[in-house]
């Protein structure tokens, strides 16, 4: 372990203004540290994108309306969307579940959409932040729930690309930051209390990180992150969440994912489906 400091002095008008700073002190295993982080993030980025590369090259085809989801993963995908539509010249349409979504479309200069001209998709990829064995998913760690819940609810076939950190036996394994619910601003705090008194845990207003104040969605309204205590009948709480009055949407994706791609730290592809009852 060492310790190095340097001392200097900058000219200014009324004199010299000292400038001082000091290195700290640092183990001699912080380099590795540093290096075995950088390589989990790098292997982690890889992951998502062998995920997304799989799902666009096996449920896209020509003469599609596909919807775009939201999310650091989707970024692959629509990157390799938009090589297949250069490279195979094919005729693709767009429909977007955020701003995000939208941008990544027209950057990528796809042709853009909505559910107005487009009400039927033919499929929708879309991330997730949990996916347990059941192909039930948190999703909304990025705000996005409500338009990704409607966009992939239109499509015949819903499939999400995520990394082998988001892929668990039951919600909650790896996912700690709780369920999203949206709500109508006013309604906030009368939904969080409800929602701790019917189902247990706590229901914190999101707050934004370079805002002052909460998050706001793109349909204006703020984000609840329920954070439960334990497994529960998934669809039955969706669903009697929803009646709350003043919530507009949940998290929780129930029964409505075909197929999930997982990009694994080996460099391989796990596809799951939906058990078979």
């Amino acid at each position: 372990m060492t310790l190095q400091g340097w001392v200097s002095f900058k000219k200014h008008a009324a004199g010299f203004v000292y400038l001082a700073s000091r290195r700290l002190a640092v183990p001699n295993n912080y380099k590795h540290v540093c290096l075995f982080s950088q390589s989990a993030a790098n292997m982690a980025e890889e992951a998502k994108k062998l995920a997304a590369y799989a799902a666009v090259d096996n449920h896209i085809q020509n003469n599609q309306v596909v919807g775009v989801g939201s999310g650091s993963t989707i970024v692959y995908a629509v990157d390799r969307l938009a090589e297949r539509v250069r490279q195979e010249k094919l005729n693709i349409v767009c429909v977007p579940t955020s701003f995000q979504a939208r941008q990544l479309i027209l950057q990528h200069g796809l042709t853009l959409s909505d559910l107005d001209r487009h009400p039927e998709l033919d499929v929708a990829i879309d991330g997730a932040d949990e996916v347990d064995k059941d192909l039930t998913l948190i999703k909304g760690g990025g705000g996005c729930l409500t338009q990704e819940k409607i966009v992939a609810s239109c499509a015949k076939h819903f499939v999400v690309i995520a990394d082998y950190r988001k892929d668990s036996k039951a919600l909650g394994q790896q996912w700690k930051k709780g369920v999203p619910v949206e709500v109508i601003p006013m309604a906030h705090v009368p939904v969080s209390r409800t929602i701790a008194k019917r189902f247990g845990g706590e229901a914190n207003l999101r707050m934004a990180v370079s805002k002052a104040g909460p998050v706001v969605t793109d349909n204006s309204n703020f984000i609840l992150d329920w954070k439960f205590e334990h497994a529960q009948n998934w669809k039955e709480v969706n669903t009697a969440i929803k009646m709350i009055p003043g919530v507009v949407e949940t998290g929780l994706f129930v029964g409505m994912a075909e197929r999930a791609y997982f990009g694994m730290e080996d460099g391989s592809v796990q596809v799951r489906d939906p058990a078979v009852n």
